[in-house]
């Protein structure tokens, strides 16, 4: 069994400052860090260290920073045959502030990322076909993430879908996605289309008349609440020390989707997930910080 991750490649640039920027001010920064990131590859390094097999299909910039990159996917076993290096285009790039309680603020230029467009996914469409997972977030265009989702059931694979960063999304694509992933901001934006302080459960209501099958919501340290038509259950999360919180939505996805196909049943995915996340925020860093399959399975 096999997993296709669809989705972006960043090279992160992150700066450690005591507290985050007001609108306006200027700090001083502590340390600066450079380090690979992106959602998709965050996700495709999770599922990777988790132990399962694991294609990324994304674009990189035929530059250094791309090319360095791509020589981490392949030390990290990903299967790296469909990755495209553009020519004269940057490697996408996010700037990340982390203070000393790892929240953090995020900016992220798509460069490169912008290619991993609907004709791309056409052009591998046979690569769906291989895998039985797969896993999208929304940091390359919109139109390649439902060709995905098209492709993906044209040929019954399970579709996992992180929706973030936050954006609107039509009922024809929500139907079709198996698992939804979002944080609670995410869960009302989506399901409102703005912030008015509505409930979980409210959102969730929306969401599922949506026809989404399986509604996942992370909820920081507290864990998870899956919902379903049927079911509202909650999987406590771990109490740990967070540093740094960079990545760990990522974690979650990347370790979920592995543990089921592996074939854990959906809660005892999440519990797994819930573990690989909190060890995920004691360290620092994006794919730095994410736990292989060992440690997840030895913790506690």
């Amino acid at each position: 069994m096999s997993i296709l991750v669809v989705g972006s490649s960043n090279a992160d640039v992150f700066c450690r400052v005591d507290r985050l920027p007001e609108k306006g001010e200027t700090i001083f920064g502590n340390e600066i860090e450079f380090k690979s990131g992106g959602k998709g590859a965050n996700q495709a390094t999770a599922v990777s260290k988790m132990g399962s097999a694991t294609i990324f299909l994304t674009c990189l910039g035929n530059d250094e920073k791309g090319i360095n990159l791509l020589e981490g996917y392949k030390t990290l076993g990903i299967n790296t045959d469909y990755i495209r290096l553009v020519d004269n285009v940057k490697t996408g790039t996010a700037f990340i502030n982390v203070d000393k309680n790892g929240s953090n603020t995020i900016v992220v230029v798509k460069g490169a990322n912008d290619y991993c467009d609907e004709d791309f996914v056409l052009k591998h469409e046979e690569l769906f076909r291989k895998v039985d997972y797969v896993l999208l977030q929304l940091e390359i265009p919109i139109e390649a993430v439902k060709k995905s989702i098209e492709i993906a059931k044209k040929y019954n694979k399970t579709v996992i879908l992180n929706p973030a960063p936050a954006h609107y999304l039509e009922d024809d694509i929500l139907k079709n996605v198996d698992f939804l992933t979002p944080n609670e901001t995410e869960l009302e934006l989506l399901a409102f289309g703005k912030l008015n302080g509505r409930s979980l459960e409210e959102s969730a209501v929306v969401i599922l008349n949506k026809g989404v099958k399986n509604l996942l919501v992370t909820v920081g340290d507290l864990g998870a609440i899956y919902f379903s038509k049927d079911n509202i259950i909650r999987v406590e999360g771990l109490k740990v020390n967070a540093i740094d919180t960079v990545a760990a939505g990522d974690c979650f996805n990347g370790a979920f989707v592995s543990a089921l196909d592996k074939g854990e049943s959906i809660i005892d995915a999440i519990k797994f997930a819930n573990k690989a996340a909190a060890i995920s925020v004691t360290r620092k860093g994006a794919q730095e910080s994410i736990p292989n399959l060992e440690e997840v399975l030895n913790y506690r």
